[in-house]
């Protein structure tokens, strides 16, 4: 652990390098044949003093000395609390670190530089572990503090150099439009102090700040929020472990730092509503796209159409919606759209609109009279499809059947399942046909009977099976799949119990964020998870409130937190260790899980 070099008193300013003269190298050339030098630099000097108050408010320069000359490596961490619309400006001269600032420092206020991350000795690039310099302009020191952990909503990762930010307005505009009375940088752990402030309330927020403004743009960062106020309640002092500087590699030291606030980071939906994007994608298929989700169309048409002869599909969002014309006609070379729509004005508020969309088929050529047979591909004659199956997942999903365009008849008891056992005897089997709720081109092909290990198991679709809206038919398709029959796969059974509302269950890697399989119920169930590799596991556990069946995003002026994410932990730990050739069971209390 490497704790704070410097504190504010004057005496160990004085004393400070006596303490490291036998352990540090405090040269500016490592000498000949030596150890490679490994201490980092440390602060001998500091004008003014830390904690000075009554500090000009114009032509302030603050200088550091270090025992070693010392680079320059994040300017951007050189960061000032109060932040000021212009970063401070800071220089390397000799052995010092020369710091200014470009615009007059506030009347009566407390700041803080914070020097973490920011600088390295000159020769072997030691970090400088950080230090908190505190002045002010005024006639004393604030002196509470309040800690805190950044993570992400979706993860519950930490997430670093998220900008923390406390506000005295508690109006939530402000943290669009004002910069804030103290803020901080979160570490590799996404933990945070904020020391030296005044006993009052506060609005508390994170943002990750891609503009570095220290204001929050909702077009480009994440965003947390506390649902309430908050006020301090500690004194800062010398011997704080959370205001320490500590390695950033130990793990112990820097988990052992208690937090009073923790802010989940999320990308809000946006809120202005108005038609972002179009597109011709086919001569009888197009897309419209909104900037916002949950649209509301109040009327939408095609000149020279019927309303019967467009079909329609949004995503699962509502913010992107598919159109196909189902009429044998020619298309003319340029679709007339109109969406009446609510669109947000100038106010915020949404209104109705009326929008015409000219759409061309882009990369269109000039429609021939006649046309060469061999200009013409089998694709642009036949009812396209695809056919999915993965033998981790067919047990489950069985065949997954997508079309390019929307069908307008099928002969689904024209398929025909059947399955080989080792012996190679035939049998014929029964399935059942699930439309996609989210897409209506796809349909999962569920067979009925249990599947087993070593035997293989055939989809077949005749020729003209279906046909779609531009007159087409399908071809013939064979599909085959065997269930994996590696001896070292593994399963996990998961008894949920307790689950009072709908909730969804995602199975993670460690070795990655990708949900390998879900399950989405509102009950006590029994899950499995079959054909698992040797390896750690982690199983994510969302509330879904609104029962959409996604994790949704929260949404700062509606105070509304991003739904609730939860990791199950055996003993502690996040992650399930999966022997090969192995099944494992565990039971999940989701009560007690969720009210942890």
């Amino acid at each position: 652990m490497i704790k704070k070099f410097f504190p504010l008193i004057v005496a160990f300013i004085v004393l400070a390098p006596l303490f490291f003269v036998h352990s540090c190298a405090n040269t500016t050339e490592a000498p000949s044949g030596g150890d490679k030098d490994t201490i980092p630099p440390y602060i001998v000097d500091i004008k003014p003093l830390p904690g000075t108050v009554k500090v000009p408010q114009k032509d302030l320069r603050i200088v550091f000395t270090f025992n070693e000359y010392v680079t320059i490596k994040a300017a951007g961490n050189i960061f000032l609390s109060p932040p000021q619309e212009k970063k401070p400006v800071s220089k390397i001269k000799g052995k010092s670190l020369i710091v200014s600032f470009e615009e007059e420092l506030s009347p009566n206020t407390t700041y803080t530089l914070n020097l973490t991350n920011a600088l390295a000795d000159n020769n072997e690039g030691n970090m400088f572990p950080g230090f908190t310099y505190v002045f002010s302009t005024g006639e004393r020191i604030d002196s509470m503090y309040i800690t805190g952990l950044v993570q992400d909503s979706g993860t519950l990762n930490p997430v670093k150099d998220a900008t923390v930010l406390l506000y005295k307005d508690p109006s939530d505009s402000a943290v669009f439009l004002n910069r804030p009375y103290a803020a901080t940088k979160t570490d590799d752990w996404g933990f945070f102090s904020i020391p030296y402030i005044q006993d009052t309330v506060y609005r508390l927020y994170a943002i990750k700040d891609e503009m570095g403004n220290n204001v929050y743009d909702p077009d480009t960062d994440l965003i947390a929020f506390t649902d309430s106020v908050v006020r301090p309640v500690n004194v800062v002092n010398d011997t704080i472990y959370e205001l320490l500087k500590f390695d950033m590699k130990d793990t112990l030291e820097c988990l052992a730092r208690k937090t009073e606030y923790e802010l989940c980071l999320f990308r809000e939906k946006p809120s202005k509503q108005f038609l972002k994007n179009h597109k011709r994608i086919a001569d009888r298929a197009a897309y419209i796209s909104f900037n916002a989700p949950n649209v509301w169309i109040d009327s939408l048409w095609i000149r020279g159409y019927r309303p019967e002869h467009i079909i329609s599909q949004f995503n699962i969002l509502q913010d992107s919606l598919e159109l196909w014309i189902n009429d044998r006609r020619t298309p003319p070379d340029t679709l007339h759209l109109f969406v009446n729509y609510r669109k947000t004005d100038s106010t915020g508020v949404p209104k109705p609109f009326l929008e015409h969309l000219r759409m061309a088929q882009e990369g269109a050529k000039p429609k021939k009279r006649y046309v060469s047979k061999k200009d013409i591909k089998h694709e642009d004659t036949t009812c396209v499809f695809t056919m999915k199956v993965a033998p981790e997942t067919f047990e489950r999903d069985g065949f997954r059947l997508e079309f390019k365009y929307p069908i307008i008849w099928a002969k689904f008891d024209s398929l025909k399942f059947r399955y080989v056992n080792p012996r190679q005897k035939e049998f014929r089997g029964e399935f059942r046909i699930e439309r996609d709720s989210m897409n209506l081109r796809c349909y999962n092909i569920i067979p009925s009977v249990k599947m087993q290990k070593g035997f293989e198991y055939f989809l077949d679709i005749p020729h003209r099976a279906f046909r779609d809206i531009n007159g087409f038919y399908s071809d013939s398709l064979e599909t085959k799949v065997s269930v994996p029959t590696d001896e070292d796969l593994s399963t996990l059974n998961v008894t949920m119990s307790g689950v009072d509302r709908k909730i969804i269950v995602d199975l993670q890697a460690e070795s990655s964020t990708d949900v390998l399989r879900n399950y989405i119920i509102d009950s006590d169930a029994r899950l499995v998870f079959p054909y698992l590799k040797e390896g750690r596991y982690s199983l994510r556990i969302t509330v879904d409130g609104n029962r959409n069946g996604i994790v949704d995003a929260g949404s700062l002026l509606e105070h509304r937190q991003p739904e609730k994410v939860v990791y199950y932990k055996l003993d502690g730990n996040k992650y399930i260790m999966l022997p090969k050739a192995s099944e494992i069971d565990q039971t999940v209390d989701f009560q007690t899980l969720i009210n942890k």
